[in-house]
């Protein structure tokens, strides 16, 4: 329960944090003027609410690749449409939970604006003025504030009287147990072009003709694109941009915390809602009654989200001086923080680290440079596409601007030069003879264009340009064919008393395989092939370049009260069930929004849009 509660908090403080993200936006901005983008049944869809949804998903996508993400960027990739689709669905079963008349009392709203860290005071306690500005700040009243806590919490409901008590059928999880369960023991060896008693010999010019003639994809060239093009890269006028002297020493100076790093320790802080429990559990810890790493498990929380990473003094306010005199391994506080009293874990010291402008002025010189290089190109852009409009050919371009004429044969295994940019495979696949060529953009802040010359059909290459290649090939396949034959005709020989010594095979003996089990050396579907086996069968497997001889030597099947087989089925009971509950759930929601009528104010969404611009 305790855990439960804890992140039911910590989502709050998640919600909270978005509140905070959004300041100024709602009291004096867009939402003083426009308070909904739509309606769905007969609940409005508050600006703030979308507002948040959209910051979500976006914070969400910056944590998945790990830089910023701005909305243009997350507008390209559809997601202000899926944070509208979320809304609406939340809409949609507030609508429904309130015909069916489902609310939750005011001890329940309560209960829950009292968990939210940032509406409480110094000393832990709830503090009104503090909820208020919050709320005012986010151009929400506490009224609205706690109406939507009303609102999310009745959904809870809702969604609970049509999931809760939905279960997988024990059989289905006893038989997916099993079959996951089942474990094989066998002994198998490789064969090599080395196990060969009598070597393959070369081809024959007629075997060359065969297999060239039997095989004509693999010597068919590609559909090939001749292609001009004009180009200009960074790199290309790096060299000849001029850098000012002060700027580079500037930049040194706006980027110092990069080259001038103090002492830094590697801190985790645990936060408690108010100071007795803060105290309680540092008396707790100098008693040795309890760990650190306990103390951050019994507040619901793991260690990623406990640690600071490395922080400086000042970063650490109140408890800075004392995390700084700390070794590493204490634990010291209860400190006053932003999010209350918390308790702080110092693990490593780090180093103070200074590199001087001297020492960093050619690394700040190339960066601005490259910087200066894209600034030229991107103002070159107008008079580019302006010579483009005047009907000026690629080799005017080239004549009279600074890009750069090439011509390339491309095709899709082709990706060097230019064509090692996805953004000009991707023009080139589809360029046209005969368009309108216009200006493209390249991944480093370069620019071409392109211009199709002709398409050179797929055709098959004259036998006397790939006979070296023809001959390899069937080689390598008469090869791998006479491994497989041999290694047939020694399973043959096996049986299931037979030691694979008798043949003269070095052979290695797994146990306790399962479906799940992954064999060192082995191809794909090789597990695959071994259960398809019949106790005591001896068989060949090939891969392509891979051929070995196996035999199952034993089986087994979960015994009933395994340890192993009733955690499976637990786990394989839960998803199932978790499975089920969402596609009921899933079909309800779509249900009640084909029956609820949603109207959406598409210039109020634009507005939407436009603030985080």
């Amino acid at each position: 329960m305790a855990k439960s509660k804890a992140k039911q908090t910590a989502a709050w403080v998640i919600v909270v944090l978005l509140l905070l993200g959004l300041l100024g936006f709602g009291a004096g901005g867009l939402s003083g003027t426009i308070r909904s983008i739509g309606t769905v049944g007969d609940k409005t869809i508050p600006v703030v609410q979308y507002q948040q949804a959209v910051s979500a998903q976006i914070a969400a996508l910056e944590a998945q690749v790990g830089s910023p993400i701005s909305f243009v960027q997350a507008q390209s990739i559809g997601i202000d449409q899926q944070a509208l689709n979320g809304v609406i669905a939340e809409r949609t079963l507030d609508n429904e939970a309130t015909r069916l008349g489902l609310s939750v009392g005011d001890e329940r709203v309560r209960a829950r604006v009292l968990q939210v860290p940032s509406f409480r005071g110094l000393d832990g306690s709830f503090d009104r003025d503090a909820y208020r500005r919050v709320l005012q700040n986010q151009g929400m009243s506490d009224t609205e504030f706690e109406t939507s806590i009303r609102e999310e919490e009745s959904r809870i409901l809702l969604q609970g009287a049509v999931v809760d008590g939905v279960r997988a059928p024990s059989t289905y999880a006893e038989t997916v147990a099993r079959y996951i369960g089942e474990q094989r023991a066998i002994t198998w060896a490789t064969l090599t072009a080395d196990d060969l008693t009598t070597p393959v010999p070369g081809p024959t010019d007629a075997d060359i003709q065969t297999f060239y003639d039997e095989n004509p994809d693999m010597f068919t060239a590609p559909e090939t694109r001749k292609i001009t093009y004009a180009w200009l890269t960074p790199d290309m006028i790096q060299e000849d941009v001029t850098v000012d002297e002060t700027a580079i020493r500037q930049l040194y100076e706006d980027r110092i915390t990069d080259f001038v790093r103090p002492e830094r320790r590697l801190v985790e802080r645990l936060v408690y809602f108010n100071q007795a429990e803060a105290d309680a559990a540092k008396a707790a810890f100098d008693a040795e009654e309890t760990t650190f790493d306990a103390l951050v498990e019994d507040r619901g929380l793991s260690l990623t989200d406990v640690d600071m990473g490395d922080v400086d003094q000042e970063a650490l306010g109140a408890a800075g001086e004392a995390v700084f005199d700390a070794m590493p391994g204490d634990v010291v506080g209860p400190f006053a923080t932003e999010f209350g009293p918390a308790l702080f874990r110092m693990n490593a010291i780090l180093a103070a680290d200074e590199t001087p402008f001297e020492e960093a002025e050619a690394e700040l010189r190339i960066e601005l440079a490259a910087a200066r290089a894209r600034r030229v190109i991107e103002d070159s852009r107008e008079g580019i596409n302006d010579l483009l409009a005047g009907g000026a050919r690629l080799e005017d371009l080239a004549e009279q601007t600074d890009l750069r004429l090439g011509t390339i044969e491309w095709s899709e295994d082709v990706q060097d030069d230019i064509a090692a940019y996805d953004s000009f495979r991707a023009e080139a696949a589809v360029v046209e003879q005969g368009a309108f060529p216009d200006l493209f953009e390249l991944e480093d802040g370069g620019i071409f264009t392109l211009r199709l010359d002709d398409i050179v059909a797929p055709a098959l290459r004259p036998l006397i340009d790939v006979t070296d290649a023809a001959a390899n090939a069937w080689q390598t396949a008469r090869t791998q064919q006479a491994v497989l034959e041999e290694a047939q005709a020694v399973a043959a020989e096996l049986s299931p008393t037979t030691g694979f010594e008798t043949v003269a095979l070095i052979a290695t003996t797994e146990e306790n395989l399962t479906r799940r089990s992954f064999v060192d050396g082995t191809p794909p579907g090789f597990i695959q092939e071994v259960f398809a086996l019949e106790l005591g069968e001896v068989t060949t497997i090939d891969a392509g370049d891979f051929v070995a001889i196996v035999r199952l030597d034993h089986q087994s099947v979960p015994a009933v009260g395994d340890e192993s087989l009733d955690a499976d089925m637990e786990v394989f009971g839960n998803n199932a069930s978790v499975g089920i509950a969402q596609d009921i759930f899933e079909i309800f929601n779509a249900e009640i929004q084909r029956n609820t009528d949603v109207k959406i104010n598409p210039a109020a969404v634009t507005a939407v849009h436009t603030s985080f611009q």
